[in-house]
């Protein structure tokens, strides 16, 4: 095991599993498979207007995958959904290894060592990704059938 890329903040933030479970009534579920690790996250979200009103995940996977749920569930809630574009932005540019923007989730940082393993890079970003779809299917369900 690579002790940077599997650090004890990676390793807290899996065993914290922000966000866990199930949520009732939401307005969007979403399933996401990474075929090349196996991970696997089902995320459920509620809108409360432009903002992130409630979330949930289930997540099966490796820690990184894990880890990038737990900062979805600790950060999402709440979140407007222009914050969420922002987040992903920064993440992607993370990996790609830029520095982090001041008003970035911080906690990404912790990722930094996968920037230089590739074939990672979709563990991290798989929940990200699900939350993503799970906004806009949940601001389509809002906007109700076009005519």
């Amino acid at each position: 095991m690579n002790a940077a890329l599997y650090n004890e903040a990676i390793k807290a933030l899996a065993r914290a599993a922000h966000g866990a479970g199930t949520l009732a009534a939401a307005d969007a579920v979403v399933r996401l498979d990474n075929p090349y690790c196996g991970d696997r996250i089902d995320l459920a979200l509620r809108l409360s207007g432009a903002r992130i009103g409630a979330l949930a995940h289930e997540t099966k996977g490796c820690l990184l995958c894990r880890a990038a749920a737990s900062l979805v569930g600790l950060h999402a809630p709440g979140a407007h959904v222009m914050q969420i574009g922002q987040a992903i932005v920064a993440l992607d540019g993370l990996l790609a290894g830029a520095d982090l923007a001041p008003e970035a989730w911080q906690e990404f940082a912790v990722f930094g060592p996968v920037r230089e393993i590739p074939a990672r890079h979709g563990c991290v970003t798989l929940p990200m990704q699900a939350l993503r779809k799970a906004v806009q299917a949940a601001q389509a369900r809002a906007r109700g059938p076009g005519l």
